[in-house]
């Protein structure tokens, strides 16, 4: 459960459109820093599965489903831990597979909590401290797994990476996981 009064976190919904009460509101789920989509693209199984991935009915399907049952690479991508963050189920799920924008978020949308989601342009903005913990994921993922980043994507975030350093906590992090999942990302320092 969450502590409200700690963070200042206000749901911005509370009862889901069918009038029950936003559950995800009341819980932290582990949320892809990379949205599987981001990276499951990439895959042939996501894009087009349907020649891959036939249910007991004989529908066709791709996308996440398709790839968790055929695709061992897509598998570890998506349980990779350096890709996984504890977050409101709320915000995970407004933030949805939105790529991240760097503008400083308003508070309000979610009470004291600094995150914001740019439905209409589909983006989600995160308070200061926390870019240089996402631009480090994404670094590694593209370095790990060959995840494509354009040009103009990975020189703004190598000049984040030096922008905002690694702290103790995510070097703290870094080496737990390097002990259970046995690598480390090398873009934490």
């Amino acid at each position: 459960m969450i502590d409200r009064n700690s963070c200042g976190y206000i749901p911005r919904n509370k009862y889901t459109e069918k009038g029950k009460r936003n559950e995800r509101a009341r819980r932290i789920e582990w949320e892809h820093m990379i949205p599987a989509e981001n990276f499951g693209r990439q895959f042939s199984c996501w894009r087009d599965g349907a020649t891959q991935c036939v249910d007991s009915k004989g529908k066709e399907f791709k996308g996440r489903k398709c790839c968790e049952k055929v695709d061992k690479q897509y598998k570890i991508m998506q349980a990779d831990m350096h890709n996984l963050y504890p977050a409101i189920g709320e915000l995970n799920a407004d933030r949805s597979n939105f790529r991240f924008d760097f503008e400083a978020p308003i508070k309000g949308q979610y009470g004291e909590c600094r995150f914001e989601v740019d439905f209409k342009a589909e983006r989600a903005k995160v308070r200061e401290e926390i870019r240089g913990t996402i631009v480090r994921t994404y670094l590694y993922f593209n370095k790990q797994y060959n995840m494509k980043l354009s040009s103009q994507e990975l020189q703004k975030f190598e000049a984040w990476d030096k922008t905002y350093p690694s702290d103790e906590w995510e070097r703290a992090r870094n080496k737990r996981i390097e002990k259970i999942q046995g690598n480390s990302n090398l873009y934490i320092k």
